[in-house]
């Protein structure tokens, strides 16, 4: 399970919740039924809407990938590389097929497959990053819904509170319970904005953000098995592979502050 994003889901509705109860809020105030039909209702016909049932049928897999942590290290996805090519270099790509079998890496098995078959360099690059450019469709798909529930939920808010203030300003016999009236039409917008901010769009960044690596991972296993099919000394492999992590990583790292700083800006 990946333990950060169950803490962060949990971690920030309840600061949220304590902080409202702090000021003197109510819970109870915030199950009304008709702000959460409204706002998860609304959301959830929008989604409907917006996509089709093939892509969101989807989701129970996009929610495993919130929730689940791929158990794999860039450094000892380096050094099994260099170990595989320096068994090719001693004993031939031959002796590769039984790890072609056994490999616990979807991607490094499939490759070594064809490695072993004496398949053209050209072409195991195409399948490889067409099978990588496949997964990476899928989580943006993924991650898009979760991104427009995220731009739809603020929208129902709104919406739920104006249809509460049109009640309210529609009869207002009871001065006494204005008050009152306003700050329940206003749970709606609270629930809106709530839902968008702490669960839809930051699941969906997370799930954008997991791509992200498994990107980086899967082009350093290709980089390899194209090293090990041509036959290079095992130890450039492991050099090459490690420049080609450090450069990803500090490219990772600037794009994220050139973002911040035009953010600021």
């Amino acid at each position: 399970m990946d333990i950060g994003a169950i803490i962060g889901s949990f971690f920030g509705i309840a600061m949220i919740l304590i902080g409202y109860i702090l000021e003197g809020g109510s819970l109870v105030a915030l199950v009304a039924p008709s702000p959460i039909f409204i706002v998860i209702g609304g959301t959830i016909g929008c989604t409907l809407l917006a996509f089709p049932i093939s892509e969101l049928a989807k989701l129970p897999v996009a929610m495993k990938t919130i929730f689940t942590q791929k158990n794999y290290n860039e450094v000892d996805i380096i050094n099994q590389l260099a170990e595989l090519s320096e068994k090719a270099r001693k004993d031939g790509l031959l002796s590769l097929e039984q790890d072609a079998q056994t490999n616990s890496n979807d991607l490094i098995r499939k490759g070594l497959a064809l490695v072993v078959d004496g398949i053209e360099t050209e072409v195991i690059k195409d399948i490889l990053e067409r099978e990588v450019e496949l997964h990476e469709s899928i989580y943006e798909s993924n991650a898009k819904i979760f991104e427009a529930m995220g731009g739809f939920s603020p929208t129902m808010g709104v919406l739920g509170t104006v249809m509460g203030m049109i009640i309210i300003l529609g009869s207002m016999e009871d001065p006494g319970e204005l008050g009152h009236k306003i700050a329940t039409a206003f749970i709606a917008t609270m629930l809106g904005v709530g839902l968008a901010n702490l669960l839809y769009l930051p699941m969906g960044g997370r799930i954008k953000a997991k791509a992200e690596r498994e990107k980086m991972v899967s082009d350093l296993i290709i980089e390899g098995l194209l090293s090990i099919q041509a036959g290079e000394n095992p130890r450039i492999i492991k050099e090459k592979l490690n420049l080609a992590l450090l450069e990803k990583m500090s490219k990772k790292g600037s794009s994220k502050g050139d973002a911040k700083a035009e953010a600021e800006g």
